[in-house]
């Protein structure tokens, strides 16, 4: 999804990132003359754009759980220092599904701006030993989102009592920054998640380190990456065949070399990578990868970035249990994809408010409670606290920072002495074969 972005002279003053509904002022700013204007005849809204997108933002911050909560807002109590509008219920429900998500998404990339420039200080703190050979680092993956509720009308066609998916979320997530890169929201629920991961990658720069799970595996899938000039990791998948062209390093079940995905002749990828393997407990583990020098990825690194896919697993939970995105407000397909956008906001400016209470208080991010930040963030800022200093200053004491129950494993990378160099004269490539598959 894409938006129009505004000029950055047409905002205020950057308010303190602890500030969210400060920060939410600031970014729907520049919307009070830009969407108001809508080449049609006759007056202008009655309510400015500014108080319609910056009032469902602050719906969704405070954990509103409907169209009506916003009409509330904006008649009854009014927004920020704006006046409360005499309109009626309708009269939003219209508004919303007549404006659709067009300045949304740009406030989604607005914010993704704003906030990339906050965050750069902290990121060689935080995450210098991941996988600094990559320009980026990403997980990709897709959940499917929760059924409308039974109470909401149905679309037209649809039966009023029959409750229906609205597809799947699809989505990049940095994971150095803790940032979503990029989403899109899939209408069919059974897609197979190949079939949008390749506009997904769109945008990614050269050397980005891709991390994706099991549903992503596939021979082509590999080689789009590799051709794109992307790195990446993946599990390999049981059963899956290959033919080891160098070894570099074997000691016991532990593995490090060269082999040709795909044994037979009806199915092979096309470039050559490297298999890496370690006993842990019972289980032996394999990744595959596209980066074939063993010094600039080693194992223990293969290992980390891997278990780090998990961070998109935990941003998904984030926007699902704890910002509402389980409650629909309406079974129109606008106001879905408009209350997805505006969780996907409040989640970018909470992930960046975790990051750097990390940085402040010198702890791993997943140390810091999001679960904590969002339950308590309303009550320190309702007392003109700023939450980060409180987390900095008084995490430790009050459990907001934790040790973290992230798993760390012992690889026992295999002394590089002992490895061998790639030898020159192996082939990189080969014509790939997919035998019908994604």
């Amino acid at each position: 999804m894409a938006g129009n972005r505004r000029a950055p002279s047409t905002l205020p003053n950057e308010p303190e990132l602890g500030d969210v509904e400060g920060c939410l002022r600031y970014l729907v700013s520049g919307l009070a003359v830009a969407s108001d204007r809508t080449g049609r005849p006759g007056r202008p809204p009655v309510v400015p754009a500014l108080c319609v997108w910056g009032g469902l933002l602050v719906c969704v911050l405070n954990g509103f759980s409907s169209q009506l909560e916003l009409w509330r807002l904006l008649s009854q109590t009014g927004l920020w220092e704006y006046e409360r509008y005499d309109v009626s219920d309708q009269a939003i429900y219209y508004r919303l599904g007549r404006d659709g998500t067009t300045a949304l998404l740009g406030l989604f990339h607005d914010v993704n701006q704003l906030l990339g420039t906050r965050l750069d200080p902290y990121l060689p703190q935080l995450v210098a030993d991941l996988a600094p050979f990559a320009t980026d680092i990403v997980a990709i993956d897709e959940t499917t989102l929760d059924p409308v509720a039974r109470r909401l009308p149905g679309r037209d066609g649809d039966p009023p009592a029959q409750r229906r998916l609205p597809g799947k979320l699809a989505g990049v997530f940095d994971l150095r920054r803790q940032q979503w890169r990029r989403f899109e929201l899939i209408a069919e629920s059974t897609q197979n998640e190949k079939v949008a991961a390749r506009g997904l990658l769109d945008g990614l720069a050269r050397g980005t380190l891709v991390v994706a799970d099991l549903g992503y595996f596939g021979f082509a899938w590999f080689d789009t990456l590799s051709n794109r000039g992307l790195w990446y990791v993946s599990k390999l998948r049981q059963r899956t065949s290959y033919r080891v062209v160098q070894t570099f390093s074997q000691h016991g079940d532990t593995f490090d070399g060269l082999v040709w995905l795909g044994a037979y002749r009806s199915d092979q990828a096309e470039h050559l990578v490297r298999l890496v393997q370690y006993r842990h407990g019972r289980e032996l583990r394999q990744y595959i990868t596209n980066v074939r020098d063993p010094r600039q990825f080693p194992l223990a690194d293969i290992v980390a970035v891997y278990g780090r896919r998990w961070d998109i697993e935990i941003a998904i939970r984030l926007i699902k249990q704890h910002l509402g995105l389980h409650v629909w407000w309406s079974s129109k397909d606008v106001v879905i994809q408009q209350q997805l956008i505006a969780v996907l906001i409040i989640a970018q400016i909470l992930q960046a408010l975790r990051l750097e209470i990390a940085a402040r208080a010198k702890v791993e991010i997943f140390e810091v409670s999001m679960a904590l930040l969002v339950r308590y963030l309303p009550r320190f800022a309702a007392r003109g606290e700023d939450p980060i200093a409180v987390f900095v200053a008084r995490g430790r004491a009050a459990g907001f920072i934790r040790l973290s129950r992230r798993i760390h494993y012992d690889t026992r990378d295999p002394p590089l002495a002992l490895a061998e160099s790639i030898a020159t004269s192996i082939p990189i490539t080969r014509t790939p074969r997919y035998a019908g598959k994604a």
